[in-house]
Order: C-alpha cells, then sequence, then structure tokens
C-alpha cells in the first residue's frame, strides 16, 4: 500500500493506548484517528503520545475523534480495543454483554460511513465480537479480523522455550479454536527449525520429551498470570495487534492464527473461529487448513460450540 497510512482505534485505555504506541514507534502509521467515549481519558493520552513525537522514527498525526467514529471512514485499519478489563478478571466470557453493547454502539455507523478497509478485532470473547462487527458493518468476511489465538500462539512459543531452551522465533506451534477457555494446541504440527517435536522427542527425549499438558496449560493461562499481578494484559497483545497491523498495511502475506470465517475448513460454516491464516493488504488471504489428529478435532469442536453457544445469547445473532 502507498501512500499515507491511516490508522484508527477505538478504545484507549490499557491495550488501545500500547496499540498507538507501538504504532508510532515502530514507523507504522502515518496518521492516527483515536476514538474514546472518555474525552477526559482521550485527551490525556493523544496529549501523551503526542509528546512522544520528538523521540519517534517520524511524524505522526493524531487526531482525537471522541465518538465521531465515522471520522475513521478513509483509514485503512481500524482496530477496536474497547472493552472491560475487570469484567474479563475469572474468563474472557465475562466481558461478553459489555464488548458485545460496546460494538453495537458503534460498528453499524462505521459500516454506513463508507469504511471499506481492514477491521482488526482484539475485544473478548475475540470470536464472538469479530463475528459481530463483521455482521453489523456489512464488511466482506475478509476484511474483519479477530486477533483470536495469535497471542495464544505466542504464550505457547514461550512456553516451549522455557521447557527446551530453544528461541521461541525458531519455534512453529499454534493454539487454535478461540482465544479463550477452550483453545486447544496443535501439537501434531509443533516443529522446531522446521523438524517435528514427535521426531525431536524420540531422538532427544531428555530435551524434547516434556510434559505436554503442562506446557499447554501455560500457554493457556499466560493471560491470567500477567492479569493476577498488573490487573490488566498490555504488552503482549498490543504487540500482536501492531504486528497484524502491519502485516496489513505492508502486504506481508504473514501466516497468523487469527479469527476468521472457515468458510467451510473442518466442515465449519457460520461464525468466526481461530485457525492459521495468511494475511495481506486484502485482509484474510486464505486459511491454511492443517492435518490435524482426532484429539485436535476434539478441541476444535469444544471450541467451536463453545462460541456458538455464546452467540445464541445475542440479539443481532438472530436478527
Amino acid at each position: 500500500m502507498g501512500g499515507v497510512r491511516k490508522v484508527g482505534i477505538i478504545g484507549i485505555s490499557h491495550v488501545g493506548a500500547h496499540v498507538a504506541q507501538g504504532l508510532i514507534l515502530q514507523g507504522v502509521a502515518d496518521e492516527l484517528y483515536v476514538c474514546d467515549i472518555n474525552e477526559s481519558r482521550l485527551t490525556s493520552e493523544v496529549q501523551d503520545l503526542s509528546d512522544t513525537l520528538s523521540f519517534c522514527p517520524h511524524d505522526v498525526k493524531i487526531h482525537n475523534c471522541a465518538a465521531d467514529y465515522e471520522a475513521m471512514k478513509d483509514c485503512e485499519v481500524i482496530i477496536n480495543a474497547a472493552g472491560d478489563i475487570v469484567k474479563a478478571a475469572v474468563n474472557r466470557d465475562g466481558e461478553l454483554y459489555v464488548t458485545t453493547a460496546i460494538a453495537e454502539t458503534f460498528a453499524q455507523r462505521i459500516g454506513k460511513s463508507g469504511f471499506t478497509g481492514i477491521f482488526i478485532n482484539i475485544a473478548n470473547p475475540c470470536e464472538v465480537v469479530s463475528t459481530e462487527i463483521w455482521k453489523l458493518t456489512g464488511l466482506p468476511w475478509n476484511h474483519v479480523i479477530g486477533l483470536g489465538t495469535m497471542l495464544d500462539s505466542a504464550r505457547f512459543q514461550n512456553a516451549l522455550q522455557k521447557a527446551t531452551g530453544i528461541d521461541q522465533k525458531s519455534i512453529g506451534a499454534y493454539m487454535l479454536g478461540e482465544h479463550g477457555a477452550r483453545q486447544f494446541a496443535a501439537w501434531s504440527h509443533v516443529t522446531f527449525g522446521g523438524k517435528p517435536l514427535v521426531e525431536l522427542a524420540e531422538e532427544n527425549p531428555q530435551q524434547f520429551g516434556f510434559a505436554q499438558d503442562a506446557v499447554e496449560d501455560q500457554a493457556r493461562q499466560g493471560g491470567y498470570v500477567t492479569y493476577a499481578g498488573k490487573g490488566c494484559t498490555e504488552y503482549a497483545v498490543s504487540a500482536a495487534a501492531v504486528k497484524l497491523t502491519m502485516a496489513v498495511l505492508h502486504n506481508e502475506h504473514a501466516i497468523l492464527a487469527c479469527s476468521t470465517l472457515p468458510h467451510g475448513a473442518y466442515g465449519l460454516e457460520g461464525h468466526f473461529v481461530s485457525l492459521p491464516c495468511i494475511i495481506g493488504a486484502d485482509g484474510v488471504e486464505s486459511i491454511i487448513e492443517l492435518k490435524i489428529n482426532e484429539r485436535e478435532r476434539e478441541g476444535l469442536m469444544t471450541a467451536w460450540n463453545a462460541i456458538s453457544s455464546n452467540l445464541s445469547k445475542m440479539q443481532w445473532w438472530h436478527e
């Protein structure tokens, strides 16, 4: 993509503010359009972010849009970071009614504004809110991307690094299904430098024969370890959102575990679920359908059914 890179952010609390900072510090955006219903907090964050510009790669125009969501209509990417972290203290489903109600206040307005870019959703439950944004904006399915299990996959790589001592950037590993308690590890596709874990475990059980259930649980619970001591998660999730935004703006064709419509993958249709996707300028370019084993298939269906159950509670889903 050429020209001025415009990115919108809805919600400028912990995560949204760090997303904005990441986009500025990494030189990703030329203009930021920031919305929040808390105008006092928004004004303060815009001031603080503006004060950093002398130390950043290039100048960024930061627009305080309050609740004028239509002001973001010309953005290439809009990121939804609006939520209530306190409601997620027990589990990510705790935000269900809050985040879906918030999305109802802006999704249709943005859809009617003429926005044709890519909508990235961070808010939880991620697959439910992503489905809602897709439905209410009227955007093409591939123009709505949920952060999904992208962060969980990074936590999985981190847990695998701790178990093996191998640098996590050299590990290929996915958590899939939903960004929540029903996520699962695709163990049959874990690789180290391209070599399958199953082969390494046979050759070197001392290093690679670790307890898989314990490692998977570390990945699943990683966010709550973070939350326990500081009352929020912010650095890793915002870094993931910035990476996803970069994949779109730079047309990277990056393979990331994101929430998307499956379009028949694994026989699934109808709502969002987290799967490996190729991400580029047009959003989700395609889905990578892995050959999963029976245990992983059961994990996928458990996640799918949990998302379906949450959607069944939403009036807009039945309209």
